[in-house]
């Protein structure tokens, strides 16, 4: 190696190490910044206001974006007209950690009186693949009110085939504890 090359490589290391003590002078002369854990917020990383981070064996299909059960469509809705409406802001209710929104107050008031009647059956995951033992994003906009049930469907081919097919309720009724153990949402 030449005495020039060597002499080059020498300086860069030396330089390295002096930024390399530097930056460690300077941080352990910096105060402590560290984000305060409390009991409403366990993740120091993430703002405060926002929505609780799902947990494995969560029931209830939400929106991942927005947190919204059943994408903000009025479960009490489907059971009113020919096809659901959309929630509104004003008419927000958090029920058992899930936010629910309505089209109106007396909609919010029946859900609030009786959750159980206008959750869709399997936490809003498609029957059909619930059947097949997975848990399957629906979409709210397919769906079927079977004698008091509200189900949830991917698609209209998976709403079809449920309507056609009688046994894959039973399937889905059998299958459902295994992949609820399963779904992390």
């Amino acid at each position: 190696m030449k005495a020039a090359t060597r002499q080059r490589w020498i300086s860069l290391a030396a330089a390295a190490v002096s930024l390399a003590l530097i930056g460690q002078t300077a941080l352990a002369s910096a105060p402590s910044a560290a984000p305060e854990t409390t009991a409403s917020n366990p993740f120091p990383a993430l703002p405060s206001g926002l929505p609780d981070l799902p947990s494995l064996g969560e029931v209830m299909q939400r929106d991942l974006r927005t947190g919204l059960a059943i994408n903000g469509f009025d479960p009490v809705s489907y059971r009113l007209g020919a096809k659901p409406a959309a929630g509104r802001a004003e008419y927000e209710l958090i029920q058992d950690r899930f936010v629910w929104r309505f089209a109106s107050q007396a909609n919010l008031e029946a859900f609030r009186d009786a959750p159980e009647v206008y959750m869709p059956a399997f936490g809003g995951f498609d029957p059909t693949g619930v059947a097949n033992g997975v848990a399957v994003d629906s979409d709210p906009s397919q769906f079927a009110v079977i004698g008091s049930r509200l189900f949830l469907f991917r698609s209209a081919a998976n709403r079809q085939r449920f309507l056609q097919n009688a046994g894959l309720l039973a399937q889905a009724e059998s299958r459902w504890n295994a992949v609820l153990r399963f779904v992390a949402r």
